[in-house]
């Protein structure tokens, strides 16, 4: 569980930091993906040359996907947290789920619903992670028993 943060910059500075990450993210990823996908479908001789023209070609385009989700997913979440006057999990939450439909509306209500519902259960399972292993930290630690009282 986040809290009430005070160190973190206003929510468009945060919009558009998570966009960039997300998108810097998605194109690093995809272009290792890419490398290698485009490696092993070239013909002998064109291996490597194969592997950067897929890099090239379908990288920057997963980048983008990344950037969109989540710029999309830190909007509304900031839009909940406004809406809410509250930062706790279930904002992820809400916003993983909105994040989902909003991306599948094209898809019609059905397939924007499903996709809604995806969304929302993703981000309840990472949140829960986390809140698991915040617990799990802080709790590691055996109480301290207390001191006998001194005989002075």
């Amino acid at each position: 569980m986040r809290g009430s943060d005070t160190t973190r910059d206003p929510c468009p500075w945060v919009i558009l930091n998570d966009a960039g990450g997300a998108f810097c993210m998605g194109a690093i990823g995809g272009g290792v993906w890419n490398f290698v996908k485009g490696g092993r479908n070239s013909p002998q001789g064109e291996r490597f040359r194969g592997a950067v023209a897929a890099m090239r070609a379908r990288g920057p385009v997963l980048g983008g996907n990344f950037g969109i989700w989540g710029g999309m997913f830190s909007t509304f979440d900031c839009a909940m947290r406004g809406i809410r006057q509250k930062e706790d999990p279930w904002n992820a939450i809400a916003s993983g789920a909105i994040t989902g439909g909003m991306l599948a509306i094209r898809g019609g209500w059905r397939t924007a619903s499903v996709s809604a519902a995806f969304g929302g259960i993703l981000l309840a399972l990472i949140e829960g992670i986390g809140i698991g292993i915040s617990r799990l930290s802080t709790g590691a630690q055996p109480p301290m028993a207390p001191l006998p009282p001194s005989p002075n």
